[in-house]
């Protein structure tokens, strides 16, 4: 069985048995009940930790993640998705949080492109995207500076209004422990 047929069997088995636990978060609306949006990592060790660690449960909040919880330009994927949030889904605050022992740390774009031409990745392909690629990986040095950055860029951004209280947290994927980083209530 492939990767795709066991999540499908997985959610067969999953909505044939409803646990009752989620019996009553199937009415969970698009509006965030905390109108509250969190700016996040990828990181595997995330997935349903940070939420229960946090006190949040589904409805609640919107959560974007990428690599590095990292924002690279004023218009980009997730500045976009924030400004659905803010505009559209009536959020009015944002957490950025980074977390310790993040794999964006020990990443560099010559790593990086190395390991996307052994896998066949054409060289043309990736001088198109090249410079953006430093410019994201290549400045990612520490989690906490990292966190900084992002809260500065999401509080400068101009689509982002003023009134909206950025935070920045560091979050510990060992033990679910989270620092602040940045207040976003002090200015």
């Amino acid at each position: 069985m492939n990767k795709l047929e066991e999540i499908l069997q997985a959610n067969r088995n999953f909505v044939s048995h409803l646990p009752e636990a989620y019996v009553n978060y199937t009415e969970a609306g698009k509006i965030p009940k905390r109108h509250l949006a969190i700016f996040t990592c990828m990181d595997t060790r995330l997935v349903e930790f940070l939420e229960p660690a946090m006190g949040i449960k589904r409805g609640e909040v919107k959560v974007i993640k990428n690599a590095g919880n990292s924002v690279t330009g004023p218009f980009e994927a997730t500045i976009r998705s924030l400004v659905v949030g803010i505009f559209e889904l009536g959020v009015n605050e944002i957490i950025v949080i980074g977390h310790k022992d993040c794999g964006m740390s020990n990443t560099s774009s010559r790593t990086l492109i190395k390991k996307m031409l052994d896998r066949g990745i054409s060289y043309e392909a990736i001088q198109m995207i090249e410079k953006e690629l430093e410019d994201w990986v290549d400045h990612f040095h520490h989690p906490v500076d990292n966190v900084k950055m992002v809260v500065q860029k999401i509080r400068t951004n101009p689509l982002i209004p003023k009134d909206v209280p950025v935070h920045g947290l560091l979050f510990n994927p060992h033990t679910g422990e989270l620092e602040v980083v940045v207040e976003g209530y002090l200015k």
